[in-house]
């Protein structure tokens, strides 16, 4: 699984310019379920997502969570994430799961998510979305279960 976090003051992502989902200040979540995954790797991230220490305290030191400053996470689908670029000039995405095992793992890290306490929104899955954000810092972490 991979999984690239984006700590923003705001993000949205909408369909055929509709917006169908907004947060405010908190986690954009990008998630790529590789072939291989299952639910246990969904339940550490969900874990490590609502726990990691990404927010500054009043001293100006990263020592928050999402879970701590009451942020929302905007969790988004999106298998490029398996893309394998090393060869040729267009990349491959044979590493990414089957569609119907992403959609499965992806609903599950979700709802394991929600249960952790993060208020979250997402995006559609097998949709072409406009991702919108606000970078706050930037504040970019790249994750991986490989």
């Amino acid at each position: 699984m991979r999984v690239l976090l984006q700590r923003v003051s705001e993000a949205s992502v909408a369909i055929e310019g509709e917006i169908l989902s907004a947060i405010g200040p908190g986690l954009l979540v990008l998630i790529c379920t590789e072939k291989g995954d299952d639910e246990a790797d969904a339940d550490f991230f969900a874990r490590k997502i609502a726990n990691i220490r990404l927010f500054a305290d009043a001293d100006g030191k990263t020592n928050l969570s999402i879970l701590d400053v009451g942020g929302a996470a905007l969790v988004i689908s999106q298998f490029t994430l398996a893309a394998d670029w090393r060869k040729g000039n267009r990349p491959g995405f044979s590493a990414a799961a089957d569609p119907e095992t992403a959609e499965r793992i992806y609903e599950y890290l979700c709802k394991q998510l929600a249960a952790e306490g993060v208020p979250l929104k997402t995006g559609r899955f097998r949709s072409n979305m406009a991702v919108s954000l606000v970078n706050d810092g930037p504040m970019t972490i790249w994750m991986d279960s490989g």
